[in-house]
């Protein structure tokens, strides 16, 4: 069930008014929500819906488990068992494909025989996101961050809808006390829930379709068919495309979440105006980023200990939030970009630093790093975007060639100029126009809202694709 679709807000609608009327009576409302959220996921497919319910009930267990005990050491020995037994599914459904073609395809360049079967493992939708939600509570839970919750509890917090499919990763302790109590009704900000629903509608089905359709998919597609110019535009475009598909489905779920009473944690702040990769990883994703940070990096020591093992930390960290991605070289090249650009960038930041150098932090210096970063994260990109490491090195390969087959028109790269120009616009505009908005009686609400939907359907493609971030 996508969110821009009819099916999506016919069962909004329908969750919207339960769960208000239900809201003063909590088991009920929690039951109505776990169910509502439940066919929104057997929507997708219906046969896994029980993996949800598993990985569920194991997180509940193990924090259970974990909590019976005041040992520090058998403390986070449970923890570490309930994190490899929830990785499991996970493990098996994601990586055992690339796993076992990677092995078969090692053994057969020895002429051996592959030792593992090469199986066909149906992919479940949103399990990356939901796993890495379910560990945090176990090692919250191990580090007394949270108390232990109902088996309810805990079955809302990692199904609740609007974050199930591709986030944000939202962490126990910011969704289960909110599941624990009634919600205001009066206090729904709607002005703001409007607008980041509208918006994501926008940047989904009119910027993300567009530039997605008219030059990435095909030069992406066939790299050989275009010309330098062509293929630059076109990295350049799905830089935009990614954004603008993600941060609408992260707008969108935010959004959601405020209409029913909840609120999640920011996902982008404005990532392409980041003045290096560490400051691009501040900016992008950010509840992932924080994930990482918190329940991977820092518990492999962080940069506590020396820069060798600070720049191992980061690359470890980097290679697999790559991994997390996806099961592709592609990602794990890609991590592995974003790893070797933050450990050379603290590199430079130390020998500038030994040398005495002040760099100053003025309009230009600042620009300067922009766009250089700018540059990087796209050519990272590439990698995410193609199918092999033989296919991103194709299409890199063309960025010298002459040619062209007419795909870089005007409103292409007034798409793309706007995308990048709104990101370095300052917030007050946008807060002083939500706050005018929020001033206006329903009926003039309801036609701005009108109006703004049917300019998105008019200049939005035809039928609604996946988002980007829903095969992770």
């Amino acid at each position: 069930m996508l969110f821009p679709t009819t099916d999506f807000a016919i069962f909004l609608a329908v969750v919207f008014a339960l769960s208000w009327l239900l809201n003063p009576h909590r088991t009920a409302w929690k039951w109505c929500i776990l169910a509502a959220s439940y066919v929104f996921y057997a929507w997708w497919d219906p046969r896994l819906v029980w993996l949800l319910a598993l990985v569920s009930t194991l997180a509940w267990a193990s924090a259970l488990w974990v909590e019976r005990t005041n040992h520090d050491r058998a403390r986070r020995r449970r923890m570490l068992v309930g994190v490899v037994v929830l990785l499991l599914p996970l493990a098996w459904f994601k990586y055992y494909g690339f796993f076992a073609l990677s092995v078969a395809n090692s053994f057969e360049s020895l002429g051996l025989q592959p030792p593992l079967p090469l199986l066909q493992v149906l992919l479940p939708i949103g399990i990356s996101f939901y796993t890495f939600m379910a560990i945090s509570y176990v090692v919250d839970v191990s580090r007394y961050q949270i108390q232990v919750s109902r088996w309810l509890d805990v079955s809302v917090y990692l199904a609740f809808f609007p974050h199930l499919i591709a986030g944000p990763i939202v962490r126990s302790e910011e969704l289960i006390p909110q599941i624990r109590r009634p919600r205001d009704a009066g206090r729904i900000d709607v002005s703001r829930a409007s607008f980041l629903i509208v918006g994501g509608l926008f940047k989904k089905m009119v910027i993300s379709s567009f530039l997605a359709s008219q030059i990435v998919d095909p030069v992406f597609g066939a790299p050989n068919a275009h010309g330098g110019l062509e293929v630059l535009i076109a990295i350049y475009a799905y830089a935009i495309v990614i954004y603008a598909d993600f941060s609408a489905y992260s707008d969108i779920a935010i959004g959601v979440a405020l209409l029913l009473g909840f609120e999640f944690p920011p996902n982008f702040d404005r990532p392409y105006t980041a003045v290096s990769l560490r400051d691009f990883w501040h900016r992008w994703h950010m509840t992932l980023s924080r994930w990482l940070r918190d329940y991977l990096y820092i518990p492999l020591g962080g940069s506590r200990h020396g820069r060798t093992r600070t720049a191992v930390n980061i690359m470890i960290t980097m290679l697999l939030g790559g991994l997390w991605h996806g099961a592709g070289w592609t990602f794990v090249a890609w991590g592995a970009f974003h790893g070797i650009g933050q450990v050379i960038g603290r590199w430079r930041t130390r020998r500038t630093e030994a040398f005495g150098i002040v760099e100053r932090s003025s309009r230009w210096v600042v620009a300067r790093k922009q766009l250089v970063t700018f540059n990087l994260v796209c050519l990272g990109w590439v990698f995410f975007r193609a199918d092999s490491i033989g296919g991103a090195f194709e299409l890199l390969g063309r960025l010298g060639v002459a040619g062209t087959t007419g795909l870089v028109t005007p409103l292409v790269l007034l798409t793309i100029a706007a995308m990048l120009g709104v990101q370095y616009l300052p917030a007050d505009p946008a807060a002083r126009l939500r706050e005018s908005f929020g001033r206006l009686g329903p009926v003039l609400q309801g036609a701005a809202l009108a109006l703004c939907l049917f300019v998105i359907t008019t200049l939005g493609a035809q039928g609604v694709s996946p988002f980007i971030y829903f095969r992770f």
